[in-house]
């Protein structure tokens, strides 16, 4: 005698994130691979596509995506490389002082620009 499996049915009403406005998305496979390469990364369970599409929408719109990992070691490294270049434009029969006052004005930048600036504390 055959055995009888039940399958479950579908639970009618709304999807299980709510009711919201459906967005398509049309992706190239390179974007789907980059995504499908994001979701392997996560801990199980894993997010399904539009799970994973929400997850990193709301991440980019934190600003928690920010591309740059380590801003204290690039910018003091950026900053080093700018001494160094400064160094090579300054003319050198300026006094010392003098050369002093010019490269931490070109290093800081206008006070126009630093009062605008996001990423650094006021």
């Amino acid at each position: 005698m055959k055995k009888k499996t039940v399958i479950p049915r579908k639970k009618r009403g709304p999807p299980a994130t709510g009711k919201g406005e459906p967005v398509v998305v049309r992706m190239q496979p390179p974007q789907l691979k980059a995504l499908d390469d994001w979701i392997s990364k996560q801990k199980p369970p894993f997010p399904t596509r539009p799970e994973a599409v929400r997850r990193l929408l709301e991440t980019a719109l934190a600003g928690g995506g920010r591309s740059n990992r380590h801003p204290g070691k690039s910018a003091t490294k950026a900053r080093e490389l700018a001494s160094n270049a400064i160094d090579g434009l300054i003319d050198p029969s300026a006094p010392a002082f003098e050369r002093a006052i010019r490269k931490r004005r070109l290093l800081k930048g206008p006070s126009v620009f630093r009062d605008v600036r996001i990423d650094q504390e006021k």
